[in-house]
């Protein structure tokens, strides 16, 4: 992965990687359940409590992708990286069940927030703004999917390429997508954010109603948090 450093993702992303400067790598290691992350404040007390208010209202200009109902009671907040190999199992072993459970019956309102925790993952998520509202969750779903492909590849420039192609992107719109500056600093906003005002110590992080829950977290697990707060 040390050569990471020296990869442009297509003539387009220069403007990604000018503006991440020395940050073509991953930004920290990986913990039992969770992916840490660099520049973390001291762990906030097991379960600590935050204002929904501000939990709604993210920094910079990177707008939240809710699911499910406007008015539900309960409200679930995911920090995810697309690296995150813990942010991957939630999204593919346990999300579909929440899904069905309670987004689609509208119990609560879910919202994958993005946390760029390098490079690759600010890729995933400008690709992802860029192929609109409709198809927003279909390229993390997709990224997540194909996460052992590119992630870890000696040449992540051909193999998220390969990737977005499909998801219906050129080599045109794909390099136009990752010159967008100005949502790549939305995303460092969102990412300091994160880290000094809500307290994040690693991938993936949940709050459920403003409750942390830090860590990968099993089906089981969320329902004990989620149920309780519908009855």
């Amino acid at each position: 992965m040390a050569n990471r450093r020296n990869i442009l993702i297509g003539t387009g992303a220069a403007a990604v990687v000018a503006a991440a400067g020395a940050g073509w790598y991953f930004l920290g290691g990986r913990t039992e359940t969770a992916s840490a992350v660099e520049g973390a404040l001291p762990a906030p007390a097991p379960g600590a409590q935050f204002d929904v208010a501000r939990l709604m209202a993210p920094a910079g200009d990177v707008k939240d992708h809710p699911l499910g109902a406007n008015d539900a009671r309960v409200v679930m907040i995911e920090y995810l990286s697309p690296t995150c190999p813990h942010c991957k199992a939630f999204a593919l072993d346990v999300y579909p069940q929440i899904k069905a459970e309670y987004i689609d019956t509208n119990k609560i309102q879910f919202i994958p927030r993005p946390f760029m925790r390098n490079v690759l993952d600010a890729v995933v998520f400008m690709l992802a703004e860029a192929a609109g509202e409709a198809k927003y969750h279909d390229v993390l779903d997709t990224f997540f999917k194909t996460q052992a492909q590119w992630a870890a590849s000696d040449k992540p420039a051909d193999a998220m390429f390969i990737v977005a192609q499909q998801l219906g992107f050129t080599r045109e719109s794909y390099d136009a997508a990752l010159t967008n500056q100005t949502l790549y600093q939305g995303l460092e906003k969102l990412r300091d954010q994160a880290l000094n005002e809500f307290k994040l110590q690693g991938t993936p992080t949940f709050y459920v109603n403003g409750k942390m829950l830090d860590g990968e977290k099993s089906l089981e697990a969320l329902r004990a948090e989620i149920d309780p707060l519908l009855a």
